[in-house]
């Protein structure tokens, strides 16, 4: 068996470090898996500059990286459906099962959730960046032969899309406005046109995301870094029906509040580094706009799987180059040039 696992460690802000440590043997009710692939998120790229993201503060090291698969190389007691040498999709969280959410069918609100790579508790719970890692059973999904860990590893970021457009209700045949074209945007402009969105204008500060946006499906694209006089124009003539907030910034969540039609809806999927976020609330009022919040996801997780593996979302169009795990510090550097990068992912080798 493997004893050593090389882990991408932070340990403060731009303090990124491979760190080789001895594992632990493993577990009881636990499963060993080493890795395949990972997705550099949004998430991972906050905490790398910050340490921190929202209100989830880096206080130990932290291993980082929660969109991951890999292949199964050793378990400890029961683990149903599972075998060494299963490849899989890992989803990030652990969640409890018994809280009032998990009992609600709100599994992503579970009180006692552990979600991989996160400062969400003390002591942290260390992430999938390392080269051999562990989970529960519960946590790994099967992936067919065909679908590689660098798909399989973007389960979990389609599946934080799939549940953003869940919570905008039925939006078949609405006009759509999304801000913020990083990967979550990007995909979250799938998922929309998958579950029946006519028109979806996509809004960036950005030209080479937007481009991006465009060639992904975008109906029309919308560059605000100077000013947002053509998007108001677009919504006075055609209001929109909903908006998906990406960006994570307070001027987003305002114009997303300023061009969504009266009685619309505005789903906040962005997560501000500072984890505070001025809100126009008079407009909320006097719109009656329903704002909701989406945080992360729960049994869409499994349907993000299941959506890559049948070839219904193409994750890997949005993958802008594949570095070593090794190279960890240098990948998360080059996913922080929007100029450059859409999707980074890390592989084994």
């Amino acid at each position: 068996m493997t004893s050593m696992a090389l882990a991408a460690t932070l340990f403060g802000p731009e303090d990124l470090r491979m760190v080789e440590r001895a594992l632990d043997p493993l577990a009881s009710g636990m499963v060993r898996i080493r890795f395949g692939a990972g997705g550099i998120c949004g998430s991972d790229m906050h905490y790398y500059r910050h340490a921190r993201t929202g209100d989830f503060v880096v206080t130990s090291p932290l291993v980082l990286g929660h969109e991951i698969a890999g292949e199964v190389v050793e378990i400890a007691g029961p683990a149903p459906g599972l075998k060494i040498g299963d490849r899989v999709a890992v989803n990030p969280s652990r969640w409890c099962g018994h809280c009032k959410p998990c009992r609600e069918n709100r599994a992503n609100l579970c009180e006692n959730i552990f979600f991989m790579g996160s400062a969400s508790k003390t002591p942290h719970m260390q992430g999938g960046f390392a080269s051999v890692f562990d989970a529960v059973p519960a946590q790994c999904v099967k992936i067919p032969d065909h679908v590689t860990y660098q798909a399989a590893a973007l389960a979990e970021p389609l599946a934080v899309c799939l549940h953003a457009v869940a919570r905008a209700g039925d939006v078949n045949g609405k006009r759509a406005v999304l801000f913020g074209a990083g990967p979550i945007g990007l995909l979250t402009m799938l998922a929309a046109r998958r579950a029946g969105v006519a028109d979806v204008t996509v809004v960036d500060i950005a030209a080479a995301p937007l481009a991006f946006a465009t060639r992904l499906g975008a109906s029309h694209v919308v560059d605000i870094s100077g000013g947002d006089e053509a998007l108001k124009a677009q919504a006075a003539a055609q209001p929109f029906d909903v908006a998906f907030e990406v960006s994570g910034t307070a001027a987003g969540l305002a114009s997303a509040i300023g061009v969504v039609r009266r009685g619309g809806i505005v789903v906040q999927v962005g997560n501000l580094p500072g984890g505070q976020i001025p809100v126009p609330a008079n407009a909320v009022m006097a719109k009656e706009i329903d704002l909701r919040g989406s945080f992360r996801f729960g049994a869409e997780f499994f349907t993000a799987v299941e959506l890559i593996a049948d070839g219904s979302i193409d994750v890997l169009a949005l993958v802008t180059a594949e570095r070593p795990l090794s190279g960890a510090p240098d990948a998360v550097r080059l996913a922080l040039d929007r100029s450059q990068s859409v999707k980074v992912v890390l592989t084994a080798h």
